[in-house]
């Protein structure tokens, strides 16, 4: 998919869809484009390979959610595997926004996001984990994650990282990991400058909340990280949409985020 700007709004310029992955485009009342990413199939598991990718013209602002929860089921033959490749024009905002990932009992996922950022542009980008069902009572043990996000400005690293879950004990328990906690989120925003970025980190200490372990954001140059554990995945929508919410341009999340 990829964006032009036209009377001061972001219009779709081109749009190729195959499979199971669709893209749909719903009305709204902003100058930024809505994507909603949708997989027909209901889920992914064990060999499935999901693609997507995206292009903002410069002086763009585009937002790409999906229409439900990503669900990962149990697999036989290796893991699911799901490819991002965006990119950001200059001056152009991105808000990254999916709804979270639902690993089920011997799931297998290997993610690899990758963003280019062009001079002057911006990005909040969130990916939040549930380990099992809440209402079913699941925790997912022998769920497997493999996640890498490489994020670069003008083909410079300014942000990586890999997430890696290998179904073990200690990983859930560990006082420095998930500490029996079932839902996890991480939050990037990489904005234009250093400067700007501790704006916003000071913007979000106001949003926080007081003496809870369980999130807590930092800003190293440009890009801003937020970290947030819970034991269910609405305590976790409780912890992250307020600071969502002031980190995307349009102020606000996506329609899909509230039904």
């Amino acid at each position: 998919m990829t964006t032009l700007q036209r009377d001061g709004a972001t219009r779709l310029a081109t749009l190729y869809q195959d499979g199971c992955a669709k893209i749909r485009l719903p009305h709204t009342h902003s100058r930024a484009l809505e994507a909603v990413l949708i997989n027909t199939a209901g889920g992914l598991t064990g060999g499935d390979h999901m693609q997507w990718s995206a292009e903002l013209a410069p002086g763009g602002h585009m937002v790409l959610t999906t229409q439900a929860c990503e669900r990962i089921y149990r697999s036989i033959d290796g893991p699911a595997t799901v490819e991002t490749s965006l990119s950001v024009g200059a001056g152009a905002h991105l808000d990254w926004l999916p709804q979270e990932t639902i690993l089920f009992a011997a799931s297998q996922l290997d993610r690899r996001i990758s963003i280019d950022l062009a001079h002057g542009a911006s990005l909040t980008a969130v990916e939040a984990i549930l380990l099992g069902r809440d209402a079913m009572g699941e925790a997912a043990l022998d769920a497997r994650l493999r996640d890498t996000w490489r994020i670069r400005r003008n083909g410079r690293l300014v942000h990586a990282e890999a997430t890696q879950l290998d179904g073990t004990l200690a990983e859930r328990d560990g006082l420095s990991l998930l500490t029996g906690k079932r839902a996890f989120a991480s939050i990037l925003h990489v904005a234009p400058s250093a400067g700007q970025s501790a704006a916003a980190l000071a913007r979000l200490r106001a949003l926080l909340p007081a003496g809870d372990s369980s999130i807590a954001a930092s800003a190293n140059g440009e890009r801003l990280v937020v970290r947030a554990l819970a034991r269910t995945g609405l305590a976790l929508r409780r912890l992250i949409v307020p600071i969502l919410a002031e980190l995307t341009q349009a102020g606000s999340l996506p329609r899909l985020w509230h039904l």
